[in-house]
């Protein structure tokens, strides 16, 4: 007999707990939905060749690669036909895919294209607590065509905020910064070209490695920057604001810069007046110059967002502007902005923090059956219960009371709805409200209107 088992970085829930991690889906797509993000799902594999557009790297050995069993055993006869058919593989992220899908259907879209996608990805990640290999990432982008104007950096926190305020997960803080400041930084310490790229990169671990281990690899052989540039690093990266005017007071203090470092730091103050604009309270946006974001297509503003009461659990969200996102499949420009929410493990950290847990149900009611003979009765008005909007579950086969109320109350049901007989004959139908651990009787004719009015 095989043990039964789930393999290694997956997250497998049991019903109650599906219902809370649903609900979550269900806020944050109404969220999107409800800023004119229109939904898009691509297939969870693509082709090798457009997925694995740069070759090596980690993403590349974390790909899983898919053949059919068909095949596989077409190859291992030699067969011709086995070598023509394209080789397939696991989507990693829903970026990619929005590359390809964008390129592909450029002709039929009207831009900027604004999108969401609710979606399960996966990598072969090294299992272990808190990683998955498979997980749903939640995210949005809006992609102009040969331009985008930076005003959608600024809708993004605006889209977040709502998101995460409507999850109900406690305080959080959206940080952003912003690469064309960064790299007219790097430019004014004499960091050029491909070593500022290798700089960001470092500097993206401080959270990770801290200061002092940043700090000497900086000064390293592979860097060799001198102390003094190595302290204006690490002091711009100490910068953080706190409030709208403080964000404004701090981007001034920075002094003059190259014309990219002012681009950046304009683009920066456009964001910060835009936020006010949309109502985003000060207290949930900040200016943190140590957000780097390591992925090379990042050319624009930067985003991770943190609660404020566990920082232990890191960015639970991030994202950011890039200028191209499909030059590998077009010839056109295609800017974008947008961000991820990876769920599957934002859940875990919630749950494992005590934030999130079972939920109740989605059923609302159970209708009892006392005996056989009100068998017809307790079909019709459920069926009754359902048209007026509510979910029920009927039980089908009569056992004593006591054990239905328990098996409602183990299922997370809050009320279960008793006619027998004798309420029959009355025209009444006995409410148990398991959440207070109440009874009443309602006419049979007023019972969906109370009941929706006690759910509400």
């Amino acid at each position: 007999m095989i043990k039964p088992r789930t393999p290694p970085g997956v997250m497998e829930l049991l019903p109650r707990e599906q219902v809370a991690f649903q609900r979550m889906l269900d806020a944050i797509r109404g969220t999107f939905e409800a800023y004119g993000f229109l939904p898009v799902e691509t297939p969870v594999f693509e082709l090798t060749d457009v997925l694995l557009t740069k070759t090596g790297g980690e993403t590349e050995r974390q790909v899983y690669f898919v053949q059919s069993t068909g095949a596989l055993e077409k190859a291992a006869q030699g067969g011709a036909d086995a070598a023509a058919l394209p080789e397939l593989a696991l989507r990693f992220d829903l970026t990619v895919p929005l590359a390809r899908y964008v390129a592909e259907h450029e002709h039929d879209l009207a831009f900027p294209f604004r999108r969401y996608q609710m979606q399960r990805v996966y990598r072969g990640e090294r299992a272990q607590r808190g990683r998955f290999r498979e997980f749903y990432q939640c995210d949005i982008d809006v992609i102009g065509k040969d331009t985008l104007s930076p005003r959608y950096d600024a809708e993004i926190p605006a889209v977040i905020n709502a998101a995460f305020e409507r999850l109900a997960i406690g305080e959080f803080t959206i940080q952003f910064n912003h690469r064309k400041l960064l790299r007219g930084f790097f430019e004014g310490q004499g960091i050029e070209g491909e070593r500022q790229m290798l700089v960001l990169r470092e500097l993206d671990k401080l959270d990770k490695r801290g200061e002092e281990a940043v700090a000497a690899t900086l000064a390293g052989e592979g860097f060799g920057l001198a102390a003094d540039v190595v302290a204006k690093l690490l002091g711009f990266s100490r910068i953080r604001s706190a409030g709208h005017d403080d964000a404004l007071a701090k981007l001034e203090a920075l002094g003059s810069g190259t014309p990219l470092f002012e681009e950046g730091r304009d683009e920066l103050r456009q964001v910060l007046a835009q936020l006010r604009a949309l109502g985003v309270p000060e207290s949930r946006y900040a200016i943190n110059l140590s957000i780097a974001r390591g992925l090379d297509y990042y050319t624009g503003i930067v985003y991770e967002t943190t609660l404020d009461a566990h920082p232990e659990i890191g960015s639970i969200c991030s994202g950011g502007r890039y200028d191209n996102l499909a030059s590998h499949y077009t010839k056109s420009k295609l800017p974008g902005v947008g961000i991820s929410i990876g769920l599957t493990r934002l859940f875990w950290q919630l749950r494992e923090a005590g934030i999130v847990g079972a939920a109740a149900t989605s059923v609302d009611v159970l209708v009892a059956l006392m005996d056989d003979a009100m068998l017809a009765d307790a079909l019709a008005l459920s069926q009754a219960l359902r048209a007026a909007g509510l979910k029920v579950e009927t039980q089908l086969e009569p056992r004593k009371l006591a054990k239905q109320l328990q098996y409602a109350d183990r299922a997370g049901i809050r009320f279960a709805v008793i006619r027998g007989s004798d309420e029959a004959a009355r025209g009444v139908v006995a409410v148990r409200d398991l959440q207070r651990g109440e009874q009443f009787e309602v006419d049979a004719a007023a019972l969906a209107g109370r009941l929706r009015e006690a759910l509400a």
